[in-house]
């Protein structure tokens, strides 16, 4: 019976979750999205998001506490500078979840977990830069490039062609 047990254990000790939780929880600091199985996130989710929480207010004891539980100095350093400012008006649900369907190998429900804030496609500038992409030409070979030399030259040709038509005019 699981009475008053409220984490899963993911079938591992408690020494071993926690790490991987704060391996976990340094990667999604990091790369803004990972991909796990539906388990790990919704406990990966209750791990989290009290550090995201700290994290809101920017003081030495924050910054100790995160460590404390990241254990990852580049991690608590981007969650600072860059998650922070952005969930700041933010009051809870800092984590996104979004099933992807069944891994091969073992049939495991498997699923994306992402911060709320970082999702450039839900959050509407994805779709300027796809319209931004659609509107370069594009042909079925490169296109070459300018060398240094050419470029100069096509800076020069306009201002040479003023200046003959300012002596032409006079």
């Amino acid at each position: 019976m699981r009475h008053q047990n409220k984490h899963n254990a993911l079938g591992r000790t408690s020494s071993h979750r926690k790490a991987m939780l704060a391996n976990m929880s340094s990667s999604l600091i990091l790369h803004k999205r990972i991909n796990t199985t539906v388990a790990k996130a919704k406990e990966l989710r209750t791990f989290l998001e009290p550090v995201l929480t700290i994290s809101k207010s920017d003081t030495t004891h924050s910054r100790r506490t995160a460590f404390a539980i990241l254990s990852d100095k580049e991690a608590v350093k981007e969650l600072f500078r860059v998650v922070a400012p952005k969930i700041i008006s933010r009051p809870g649900g800092y984590t996104r979840i979004l099933k992807t369907g069944s891994r091969p190998g073992d049939n495991s429900n498997m699923c994306f977990i992402e911060l709320v804030d970082f999702n450039d496609l839900l959050l509407g500038g994805g779709e300027q830069k796809a319209a931004e992409e659609k509107a370069k030409p594009t042909t079925r070979r490169g296109r070459r490039k300018k060398s240094a030399g050419e470029e100069g030259a096509a800076e020069k040709a306009p201002k040479a062609k003023k200046a003959k038509e300012a002596e032409a005019n006079a």
